[in-house]
């Protein structure tokens, strides 16, 4: 890979709209592909668009990152399609066509052949791939007519101006310019199809809660929506508008008491105190493989003694759970504040739906309240107004003292609910993955903090 400090150099193929010429810049030792300087860790596909429409003039389309580079080759890739020029093109850029390419044009070995194999998996004229739907050359000129006749019913029309944030061959999210609100396209692939259909089935049961649905498409796993606000809870430090979320997630968990098994039917995790219980020893046996595989000595290795203290510890919060009064609940396994967007100071919207479960209530709200303490910090008061904010809804269906007792057991049960939920643990190839591996050690150093602090402290009181 080539690096520049934090940043990351693509080189982009800049397909034709008909896949015949590619779009390459004259330097003095030929032709080149052109390059783009990017920041590391961030969305590739909106970085690559913004940086050749600032540096080189061009407005594209992202298809795909090819699996490139090769060993010892040096340059990530992206492959694009051309969708318009604009005044400050670059006066260095020429088509080319394709037919007039030799396997020498480029100094950087292997550009030729990538170039063959993308066309190829582009599906240009007498080539075939089930590669993914996103991965056509037209594909977007397809998505466009979709979308401009879906809110043609809403009175809207496309401008032309459009963003482009996530792609790959099966994903896609895209924020489109309108003469009114924007719409969001957004398309999932595997591992996350099941938020297609949990996205369709929480519109039509919560809508207050969700974007407005539009419109939607089986055949890519995709659905197009209303823009619900250009404000998320990450960007405002403001106590108010977080505890006023806090208490929406509250009102939309209550209201989804009796759909559990809608709601799984659509795709749900089963993450049910019946169903966690089911699940303990056996993920704790995986843990205790992966903490015997730990090489460093630093931070401990827990012991087949400490999983097992932790073991009874997790059975026994699961099982108290079990007899209190509240019911389960929808929940959100991702529930990070760019995930929530505010509407209006009393009006509360809640995305990215892929992650999603059924199960005690107090697991999303823990999530939620770990991304609190780091916006506030070591703030107990701020800490208890937040935590009160989101209990109140609940006092009208259990008594303080189960609030309690409930809040008090969250913060382990919950810990094990988001490790044992994302089912990396149940996948030999994922725990072969030295960071996955890592990630799940340190998740069960967490539950063993979580349940020494429970076994010390007496229930706060939140009431």
């Amino acid at each position: 890979m080539s690096e520049q400090g934090d940043h990351v150099i693509y080189r982009v193929l800049v397909f034709s709209r008909d896949g015949r010429e590619i779009l390459l810049t004259r330097s003095g030792s030929g032709l080149q592909l052109p390059e783009v300087s990017i920041p590391e860790w961030e969305r590739v596909a909106e970085k690559v668009t913004c940086a050749l429409e600032s540096q080189w003039g061009e407005v594209v389309v992202c298809l795909f990152e090819p699996d490139w580079p090769l060993p010892g080759e040096s340059h990530r890739y992206m492959v694009v399609r051309h969708w318009r020029t604009c005044e400050s093109s670059s006066e260095l850029l020429r088509w080319i066509p394709i037919s007039d390419l030799s396997g020498a044009w480029s100094t950087v070995p292997g550009d030729m052949r990538l170039v063959r194999e993308s066309l190829a998996r582009c599906r240009v004229p007498g080539c075939k791939t089930d590669s993914g739907p996103f991965t056509h050359l037209n594909w977007f000129e397809e998505l466009c007519d979709w979308a401009a006749k879906a809110i043609n019913a809403r009175g809207l029309c496309l401008t032309g101006d459009f963003r482009q944030l996530n792609s790959s061959a099966a994903f896609s999210l895209i924020r489109f310019e309108t003469n009114g609100p924007a719409v969001w396209f957004k398309a999932v692939g595997a591992p996350n199809q099941r938020e297609f259909p949990i996205t369709l089935t929480l519109a039509n049961d919560f809508p207050r809660y969700m974007p407005d649905l539009i419109a939607a498409r089986s055949d890519w796993n995709a659905w197009l929506t209303l823009e619900a606000g250009t404000t998320s809870l990450a960007d405002t430090r403001d106590p108010s508008l977080w505890m006023s979320a806090a208490a929406a997630l509250a009102n939309l968990q209550i209201e989804s008491i009796g759909n559990s098994e809608r709601l799984m039917g659509s795709g749900t995790h089963d993450l049910t105190p019946t169903s966690l219980l089911e699940t303990v020893s056996s993920f704790l046996e995986v843990i205790a493989e992966l903490m015997s595989r730990q090489s460093k000595i630093s931070p401990p290795v827990l012991s087949k003694g400490d999983l097992a203290v932790l073991n009874e510890h997790i059975r026994n919060g699961i099982s108290e759970l079990l007899e209190f009064e509240i019911a389960d609940t929808l929940g959100h396994l991702d529930l990070n504040p760019g995930n929530i967007i505010v509407k209006s100071p009393a009006k509360y919207v809640f995305l990215d739906w892929a992650e999603a479960f059924v199960g005690h209530p107090f697991y999303s709200f823990q999530y939620l309240l770990e991304h609190f303490r780091r916006m506030v910090g070591q703030d107990p008061i701020a800490e208890h107004a937040f935590t009160s904010s989101y209990l109140h809804p609940w006092s009208d269906l259990a008594s303080a003292e189960y609030l309690r007792e409930a809040m008090a057991l969250a913060p382990l049960i919950a810990a094990f609910a988001y490790a044992a939920g994302t089912n990396a643990w149940r996948t030999p190839e994922r725990l072969s993955d030295p960071k996955v591996a890592g990630y799940l050690r340190a998740l069960a150093r967490r539950m063993k903090r979580e349940a020494d602090q429970l076994s010390g402290r007496s229930a706060p009181c939140l009431s």
